[in-house]
């Protein structure tokens, strides 16, 4: 039939999808399994014995509940810190003229590519002289910072398409810098801010590195993983379920807002048809 859209997409697209939760469906087998049985093969089903007792033994060993809450502070504040500061520095980047702009510019974007291993030696150098050092600062300021490289990137890269008409015509009208933004450019560009928020929560969610080493006392998930991975033992089952517990939020907070992340993934404003 002419114009019907062709099944192949749809087939090979199954296909991706059905290979990608393969794994997780293993971690899931593997979390309520015995150790005995996912240890010749979790797809085996000669032998399958229904059990809690991982999910049992990781909560009573591992601070899973407050390192769970600890993720969710870090991820909060650090999200809500860089959904606020992001749209205004691309604002001024923007919009507004001011003394070496552009050097400053490329400069917070080539951090993009700075690895945090770079930095590291002097932020604890810095934390243990000012006594942050098991201060969630310590984290939350690197957070924040660092995302600056790509998320100022972003918002920019939105604005590009901002109609430059309605700025000039709230500056005609006596609209300052601080009310043409607050009023005019920040309600259009929410797409942009939430597309950032998801992505910052995502990687301060899953941040290892900077909590290992800055956070002693209350640590997050990620910590806590880290440390159920047993050296010298097959703790496959603990590993799976701290896996499962890790990743549930933030595979919630994508579904959940998956929507708000394709619009600012588009770049555009309601503006231009």
């Amino acid at each position: 039939m002419i114009g019907r859209a062709p099944r192949w997409p749809t087939i090979v697209l199954g296909v991706f999808g059905f290979i990608w939760i393969i794994p997780i469906v293993g971690i899931v087998m593997t979390s309520i399994r015995p150790l005995s049985e996912t240890a010749r093969g979790w797809w085996r089903t000669d032998s399958f014995t229904l059990t809690l007792s991982a999910w049992q033994r990781v909560w009573e060993a591992y601070p899973l509940a407050p390192a769970f809450v600890t993720t969710a502070i870090l991820a909060a504040l650090a999200t809500a810190g860089t959904m606020l500061l992001t749209p205004a520095a691309a604002y001024a980047f923007h919009f507004l003229k001011f003394p070496f702009r552009r050097l400053l510019l490329i400069i917070i974007i080539n951090a993009f590519v700075l690895p945090q291993q770079v930095v590291i030696i002097p932020l604890f150098q810095l934390w243990r002289e000012l006594g942050l050092i098991d201060n969630f600062l310590a984290v939350l300021i690197p957070y924040v910072g660092l995302s600056f490289a790509w998320s100022i990137f972003l918002v920019k890269n939105f604005l590009e398409d901002f109609p430059t008409e309605v700025v000039e015509a709230s500056r005609i009208d006596g609209a300052g810098p601080v009310q043409t933004f607050w009023h005019i450019v920040l309600p259009n560009s929410l797409s942009s801010v939430f597309a950032t928020g998801i992505l910052q929560f995502l990687w301060t969610w899953n941040a290892l590195l900077l909590p290992l080493l800055y956070l002693r006392t209350n640590v997050p998930l990620p910590v806590i993983l880290a440390r159920v991975n047993g050296t010298y033992e097959l703790n496959w089952d603990l590993q799976s379920v701290a896996a499962i517990v890790t990743t549930v939020v933030p595979l919630a907070v994508f579904l959940i807002f998956q929507r708000q992340f394709a619009a600012g993934a588009e770049t555009r404003t309601g503006a231009k048809d």
